[in-house]
């Protein structure tokens, strides 16, 4: 399984999910969801981390985190560590309660981080468990909306900053705000980046430099370089210069065109496409895309009429 790419820095936003193993429940009652936020309590202050939203759902949580000393991996880790070690305890169990490593996904917090903080607090109004956030107590929207007074934890300036200088009037704007998505299926992942990126073509552009550098085969050639184009989008290029559809591009064939050479060189070497994933696209196996690109890399240098044609399609970024 590939492993998520970490960025850690000064000021990073993320939203955070971890869910139980096998999809178990990580409550079980009101005694559990209460130690769970007194550890997240403990976490945020402990670690100096900023809490802009939070929900506890039966079998995982969302919280949408800001770290000003770009220490997200030691808080989660404490956070989920503690709570478990008192879960097992109360329960008589031993073994991980979590699944695997958390989610975190970087998130740009001018562009996205208000739709995010919407989108936790709904998550028991999509799950069908309330009608409304403000029924489910194990959330940060009745803080959030003045219905309940704000643990000294929980960080709602930013979130009303955006709906008034009154405080009063900021809560009325947000509870409307959340309102408006109650009927709604919308949802902010539209415009997430490989997997762990929620921003625009200029945030990406930004993480360049806060991107640490990794020979880690399992993490995704795209994580490391999140400005790269998508592999689909890379795909219907080359199918829309030769003419094709792109399921004719990745079609299977015993004599491969030009369009579908060009495909896997590209996905490989322009979108970043990992092994795994551009081998199940194409139909092929690891070693057979591997010559392939090689192969390409090789014609590429001694044919010009192809080399000008692929920069030209990718305006320059021929690799070979």
């Amino acid at each position: 399984m590939a492993r998520p790419l970490r960025i850690s820095y000064p000021g990073a936003v993320y939203h955070v999910t971890a869910r139980g193993n096998d999809r178990q429940a990580i409550v079980r009652d009101e005694a559990d969801r209460q130690r769970f936020v007194h550890t997240l309590a403990e976490m945020v202050e402990h670690y100096q981390v900023l809490c802009h939203a939070w929900v506890l759902m039966e079998n995982h949580y969302h919280l949408v985190l800001e770290t000003p000393h770009a220490n997200l991996s030691q808080a989660i880790r404490h956070l989920n560590g503690v709570y478990t070690q008192a879960f097992n305890r109360r329960h008589q169990r031993v073994g991980h309660l979590f699944q695997g490593r958390f989610k975190a996904i970087l998130v740009e917090k001018e562009t996205y981080l208000l739709e995010l903080c919407r989108y936790v607090v709904l998550n028991p109004v999509r799950a069908g468990l309330v009608p409304h956030p403000r029924a489910w107590r194990w959330s940060s929207y009745r803080a959030t909306a003045g219905e309940h007074a704000v643990p000294t934890w929980l960080m709602v300036e930013w979130v009303l900053g955006h709906f008034g200088r009154w405080r009063r009037q900021a809560q009325q704007a947000y509870r409307h705000f959340v309102a408006d998505r109650l009927v709604s299926q919308e949802r902010p992942w539209g415009h997430l980046r490989s997997q762990i990126y929620l921003g625009s073509e200029t945030f990406l552009q930004k993480l360049q430099g806060q991107i640490p550098r990794s020979e880690d085969t399992e993490i995704p050639a795209d994580q490391k370089q999140p400005g790269r184009p998508e592999l689909e989008a890379v795909l219907l290029q080359v199918a829309h210069a030769y003419g094709q559809k792109v399921d004719d591009l990745v079609q299977p064939t015993r004599r491969p065109s030009e369009a579908r050479q060009v495909g896997i060189y590209a996905a490989r070497r322009v979108a970043g496409g990992d092994l795994r994933t551009v081998a199940r696209r194409f139909g092929l196996g690891y070693t057979a895309v591997s010559r392939r690109v090689s192969a390409v890399v090789s014609r590429l240098r001694r044919d010009p009429r192809l080399r000008s044609q692929v920069e030209k399609l990718f305006k320059g970024k021929v690799k070979t």
